[in-house]
């Protein structure tokens, strides 16, 4: 299972879409990815309704029916682990859909990174792309593990508290009957929940998966600008198509980019609408409200909001930066007595690269550290408003 955290060796042919393999997995798992023909495509698609129905459509509902028929019941501590879950469980059916409805772009895009692989000169080259899927790989079993454990902890935390960890409206089951209600009622609400926690972490890993690939084949084409013209026994024609070969890897990146866009612009822009608002009711739960294994709960669901944008976000100004290197390697490499032809193809290929690679979420914000700095900051604003107005010992 933990082998493809590791760097293969170079006698084994490793492609790019392999940094994806973990990710897949979860797919099927969860039922997006059903086989192309027969009868079990049939049983499959069965299962593919039953996390959505569970996870995109009953977890909302659950929560505003709870809300109706059980507010009095709560305590602000466990109003605010509901609202803030339940905020965040809207954006994930969101954002769930959206990527199983785009799903085909990913596949698309796996297909252009293929032809990319076809351009790997050297062992070099090919470190790179081990290195990547490696990378790719263990970062999504971090996000599993971090996820996981959310769910986990507050799954124990509320249950041996003799509290139902999310309490969703459950028709059935009425957790005040007695401890096995209530354990019914916390495993159910665990096993739906666990549906939509893996379908959240599918929609937030996908763009920082693809993103560290492409940085990779960046990566890549960075060498083959360095090595043009360095070798004295190629021709300018030979030089001159190497330069084209260069200019052709660029544009594929950027059809990837191109052919991702789209659904990364939508995910992103749900996440951004929310981050703010969850990440405030959950740090007055931690502030306010929670005792030491609450918070600990708590405290997991600050990490794992975080981590839906951050890393992204951050991969997004690095592939910034890789735009302005290649600019400036493509100024650095070996031109200056190359034939007239070469340089007038090298000033083209120059002033396109210098146009940095930038996603937008929802056609409104750019994503970047900086849009995602700003958009946490509402949490801040939530909390001095709850300082200011004593609203905390109100509750309480």
């Amino acid at each position: 299972m933990f082998k493809l955290i590791k760097p293969a060796p170079l006698t084994e042919q490793v492609r790019s879409r392999e940094g994806n393999i973990y990710m897949y997995r979860a797919m099927t798992l969860i039922g997006w990815i059903p086989p192309k023909q027969g009868v079990w495509r049939y049983v499959y698609l069965f299962w593919t309704c039953v996390p959505f129905a569970f996870g995109v459509f009953y977890l909302p509902v659950g929560f505003i029916i709870s809300y109706v028929k059980e507010f009095k019941n709560f305590t602000p501590g466990e109003f605010l682990t509901s609202l803030q879950v339940a905020i965040n469980v809207y954006g994930a059916s969101v954002k769930s859909t959206i990527t199983y409805i785009f799903l085909w772009r990913l596949r698309k895009t796996e297909n252009l990174l293929d032809r990319l692989d076809e351009r790997l000169h050297n062992d070099s080259d090919r470190q790179k792309i081990h290195e990547m899927v490696a990378r790719c790989n263990y970062a999504f079993l971090i996000y599993s593990f971090i996820y996981c454990g959310y769910a986990g902890s507050t799954f124990l935390s509320y249950v041996l508290s003799g509290r139902p960890p999310w309490s969703v409206y459950n028709p059935f089951v009425d957790w005040h009957d007695g401890l096995g209600s209530l354990w019914i009622q916390s495993i159910f609400e665990y096993i739906t929940m666990s549906f939509a926690v893996l379908q959240d972490q599918l929609s937030d890993t996908y763009p920082l998966m693809f993103m560290i690939i492409f940085r990779a084949h960046f990566d890549v084409l960075k060498d083959h600008v360095r090595n043009l013209r360095m070798d004295p026994t190629r021709s300018e024609k030979d030089n001159y198509q190497d330069l084209v070969n260069c200019i052709m890897d660029h544009k594929l990146i950027l059809r990837c980019c191109n052919l991702i866009r789209p659904i990364i612009s939508r995910t992103i822009f749900v996440q951004f609408l929310l981050i703010g608002s969850v990440l405030g009711l959950t740090l007055i739960n931690v502030f306010f409200f929670s005792n030491f294994w609450r918070g600990l709960a708590s405290f997991m669901f600050v990490i794992t909001i975080l981590m839906q944008t951050f890393p992204f976000c951050y991969t997004c100004n690095l592939l910034i930066d890789d735009c302005d290197d290649l600019a400036n390697t493509i100024f650095q490499s070996n031109w200056a007595d190359a034939e007239p032809g070469y340089k007038s193809t090298l000033v083209h290929f120059m002033h396109h690269v210098q146009q940095p690679i930038i996603f937008i979420a929802g056609g409104i914000f750019p994503i970047s550290m900086n849009s995602n700095i700003s958009v946490a900051k509402f949490a801040f604003s939530i909390i001095t408003i709850v300082r200011q107005m004593n609203l905390a010992e109100q509750f309480q």
